[in-house]
């Protein structure tokens, strides 16, 4: 990219990078966005705002060969956005690419293969985080985030902060999550973090102020899926939806469901009717039934 074209970038790029942040997008969405504004300022070797239509096309045809439709969906949502909001342009985008819409149903464990996997994580700290992360249908990101001061022994409840869409809910507690957390905690006394970073010395994990990295849960779970020799496509946000669809086999209403997940349109619930049967029960009686029976060999 010549000198000027750069400089150019340059300021339109970080004029992107303020306009997602001044709407509240999420930190993820802003790398994401801006990870799409520089795909295609490379593949070009030139500044976006003077490419045209068909150059447009003939660049989402390629990407559509080289990635997976999830990333071709967020860099035509980043490149929107940049020409909506930075070189102030409308197109219609829909005659440039229209990713197919893909209703996959999610692979599921059964709450057998849930205890199996967990028994099979070999470091306490993963185990207890996969087990919290089930046992209150958290997403990975929510779990991580988890502080002392949001367990709430009294009521039994957790405070979830900051969720999906910046949304804070609050979601049961299960006696058996109480005492695998508490049991954890005393591995490391944070007294802010129910999850700290595990680097270095006993005082400086009992001292961090950032959690534990997601990257080590991941590969904890994988490497406990492929030890059980479970050959479903799972992952941690597997056990999201694995939850979500016991609590419909337990009977518990879709609309406790959507609630306890924090799901803002009814219909992303409503997937797990599909996988299930529902009926009708007390959701935090249905939660303790099967998260209290089940047999965790806690690791040392």
């Amino acid at each position: 990219m010549i000198t000027s074209e750069k400089k150019k970038f340059e300021e339109q790029y970080r004029k992107h990078q303020m306009m997602l942040e001044n709407h509240g997008m999420r930190e993820a969405t802003v790398d994401s966005y801006s990870r799409a504004v520089r795909r295609v300022a490379k593949d070009f070797d030139c500044c976006p705002d003077s490419l045209t239509r068909d150059q447009m096309k003939e660049y989402f045809n390629r990407l559509a060969k080289s990635h997976s439709w999830s990333t071709v969906k967020c860099d035509l949502s980043g490149l929107k956005f940049f020409w909506e909001y930075v070189l102030e342009k409308e197109w219609d985008w829909v005659s440039i690419v229209k990713p197919p819409q893909f209703k996959n149903l999610p692979d599921i464990l059964t709450i057998s293969e849930v205890e199996t996997v967990l028994n099979s994580v070999r470091k306490l700290r993963y185990q207890v985080f996969l087990f919290v992360t089930y046992s209150m249908g958290l997403r990975l990101g929510e779990t991580l985030k988890l502080r002392t001061s949001d367990i709430d022994s009294k009521t039994m409840r957790v405070h979830v902060r900051d969720g999906k869409g910046r949304k804070d809910r609050f979601v049961p507690l299960p006696q058996a999550t109480l005492e695998a957390l508490r049991y954890f905690w005393k591995t490391h006394r944070n007294m802010n973090l129910i999850f700290p970073n595990q680097n270095g010395t006993y005082e400086s994990i009992r001292n961090a102020d950032t959690p534990m990295d997601r990257e080590g849960a991941q590969q904890a779970m994988k490497g406990a899926v492929k030890d059980c020799r479970i050959m479903k496509k799972v992952s941690v946000h597997s056990l999201r939806h694995s939850f979500a669809t016991h609590l419909v086999e337990k009977g518990v209403q879709l609309r406790l469901i959507q609630e306890h997940l924090g799901h803002a349109n009814p219909q992303t619930t409503s997937i797990y009717t599909r996988l299930t049967e529902p009926s009708f029960q007390n959701q935090s009686v249905a939660i303790n039934g099967f998260v209290g029976k089940m047999k965790i060999n806690w690791s040392e």
